[in-house]
């Protein structure tokens, strides 16, 4: 109770917080698209459930390895040395995450580019629960690597774990609320998906390149999403103010 009443009377926390509650929802995003994409592949009665547990496991991974801050910063440390080149324990698991990342992207973009249909899976709940455990299991490991690369980074914001648990339950909160609305708006814009696999695509790159070294700022990442996503909306628009025009149906207007 001192540390909190402390940290609530002074202003370096609640920036720090502000700060941090900014960075999680931020880095949530890439989890969240990834988490959106692959519960759309589930029928439908199982992807709100799917979204639930898929949040629900990032949140208990981020606070889990709040407990471990100790462990976590260790994993900085180099382990092996290839080519010259120190690789520490977080170095190999964002660039296995961005492996897995770039391969689950591809593989969904042929899919939407030369779409296969499986008449056996049309039926049967033996499909739809492997199809269920298959997509927790990757998500789970998405949000392993999402987790250790945020934790890693709100240890270099702050020391106090009362602003790292607070900023992961709002950022975690937020994400709760939109999985929902993000997950129908990417269903119902057919070329939103292929956007956001592009994103994950990119994601994934930076993943590999942090992992080897290569440092990309998130707000030249985050931009370029912005930019995509601004002239994707315009496009949108575009097409939707020529829908009228084009619809058969429509009545002609009387001059």
């Amino acid at each position: 109770m001192d540390t909190l009443l402390r940290l609530a009377s002074d202003p370096t926390a609640w920036a720090a917080l502000a700060t941090l509650i900014a960075m999680e929802v931020v880095l949530g995003i890439d989890n969240l698209i990834f988490i959106s994409i692959l519960t759309n592949k589930l029928p439908e009665v199982h992807r709100a459930k799917a979204r639930r547990i898929g949040i629900s496991l990032a949140l208990l991974m981020r606070l889990g390895l709040l407990g471990t801050i100790a462990i976590i910063v260790s994993l900085t440390q180099p382990v092996i040395t290839l080519f010259g080149k120190g690789f520490s324990w977080r170095d190999i698991i964002l660039i296995a995450g961005g492996l897995f990342l770039i391969w689950k992207a591809t593989k969904e973009i042929h899919h939407n580019v030369d779409p296969q249909t499986h008449a056996d899976e049309a039926d049967g709940s033996a499909i739809v629960e492997t199809s269920f455990a298959a997509a927790i299991v990757q998500i789970l490991v998405l949000d392993l690597v999402f987790s250790i690369d945020s934790i890693i980074t709100a240890v270099g914001m702050t020391n106090e774990i009362v602003i790292m648990v607070i900023a992961v339950l709002v950022a975690v909160g937020v994400m709760m609320l939109a999985a929902q609305p993000l997950a129908q708006f990417i269903e119902a814009n057919p070329t939103i998906v292929m956007l956001a696999l592009g994103f994950l695509l990119m994601i994934g790159m930076t993943l590999i390149g942090e992992g080897f070294g290569a440092h990309v700022p998130k707000g030249y990442i985050y931009a370029a999403m912005a930019f995509s996503g601004l002239v994707e909306g315009l496009n949108m628009l575009s097409r939707r103010a020529r829908r009228p025009t084009d619809d058969p149906t429509r009545m002609p207007v009387k001059r």
